[in-house]
């Protein structure tokens, strides 16, 4: 009939009765007042460490345990926030006069692309043609315009932000609603003082006055593509002299930072099905 008494628990044994022994001896002494009793208590704790590892190992796995509960429960936590933090963006983002009346494809930038004079010149997003994102649509984010899409595949698509050279924009400007464009700053040659800056160059396209502070928006595209019309795209923040020149050109700050966009809005038109109806001069 077996003792139920292996090898591991004979040697369990006499390590647990040598750990005893120690510990009765290092109390003994400090109790008899021997010198070196601090040098001893700190050998024989190095010492005693690993037994205890290895008499307790029950221990440890529980300890082990509760750290990965506590890393479980850590992790719901920030998911939680995150979509708290997603909400309030996304409630941001349908609340404000850039989105208004618009139906709106929410996203998420999950790559940008390189810094050119006005910062970055492309970012990706979380949705793609799967999605029902088509080419050319406005990017919008709560301040403001963003960019248009350029490219797209099933899960994702590449936009084109404002300040890229690629990208000139109609717009109105100030209270009268003077068209002009908006472009790059190094696409029509500004001036060396803003390069490298975030400021955009405005050129009227017909003769008209613009002052600082004037409000810059877009003027729309053909079925709202690539720009709807309305949306804002910065204000103008100084003028430059005419030197010559036919038409005003002025220096324009973007209301949207680029460098730390997240959540943005992908804004979905179709194309116009209903012929436009004619009127008659001279009726109210």
């Amino acid at each position: 009939m077996s003792s139920g008494r292996g090898p591991a628990s004979n040697a369990r044994r006499r390590l647990l009765t040598v750990a005893v022994v120690a510990t009765l001896l290092v109390v003994g002494a400090g109790l008899v007042g021997l010198p070196g009793v601090d040098r001893v208590r700190g050998l024989s704790g190095g010492a005693l460490g690993p037994l205890e590892r290895l008499l307790a190992p029950q221990r440890d796995s529980d300890l082990a345990a509760a750290r990965a509960e506590r890393d479980r429960y850590a992790d719901i936590a920030r998911q939680a926030q995150q979509q708290a933090h997603d909400r309030a963006d996304l409630t941001a983002l349908l609340d404000a006069p850039t989105t208004d009346g618009a139906t709106v494809l929410p996203a998420h930038v999950v790559a940008i692309g390189r810094d050119g004079a006005s910062g970055p010149q492309r970012i990706t997003l979380d949705v793609g043609s799967r999605d029902g994102v088509s080419a050319d649509s406005t990017v919008v984010s709560v301040a403001g315009l963003v960019g248009r899409v350029e490219s797209i595949s099933a899960w994702t698509c590449d936009v084109v932000l404002l300040g890229s050279p690629e990208v000139v924009v109609g717009v109105r400007v100030g209270p009268d609603g003077r068209i002009g464009t908006v472009s790059a700053t190094g696409a029509l040659g500004i001036g060396s003082s803003v390069v490298g800056s975030r400021a955009l160059r405005l050129e009227l396209v017909e003769q008209g006055e613009v002052s600082v502070g004037d409000l810059v928006t877009t003027l729309g595209s053909v079925d709202g593509r690539p720009f709807v019309a309305g949306v804002e795209v910065g204000r103008v923040t100084s003028v430059e002299p005419l030197r010559g020149r036919a038409t005003t050109t002025a220096v324009v700050e973007p209301t949207v930072d680029l460098g730390s966009l997240g959540l943005v809005g992908i804004l979905q038109t179709a194309p116009r099905t209903q012929p436009r109806p004619a009127a008659t001069g001279g009726t109210p």
